[in-house]
């Protein structure tokens, strides 16, 4: 019984690992915010305004509203690929 306890709780680690390499690196940008809908953040950072998308699962802590200083955690994802 403990034998197959503990080769349950192994495996499902190692799918844990599996799903957790599986996604793209993280990237993150401090900027003020210029703009911010249910789908779109615009932040102005120096010379660069960087648009980023954002749907119901983006968690937000505190006051999202053009003017504030925000840092924002983001994943690169293809919309498209087109091989020719």
């Amino acid at each position: 019984m403990k034998r197959t306890i503990v080769l349950l709780a192994i495996v499902a680690l190692l799918l844990t690992l599996a799903l957790v390499a599986a996604q793209p690196k993280t990237y993150q940008v401090t900027g003020i915010v210029k703009s911010a809908t249910a789908d779109l953040i615009v932040l102005d950072k120096g010379s660069e305004n960087f648009q980023i998308g954002r749907d119901a699962g983006t968690k937000v802590t505190g006051n999202l509203k053009p003017g504030a200083k925000v840092t924002v955690e983001y994943r690169m994802t293809a919309a498209t690929v087109t091989v020719k």
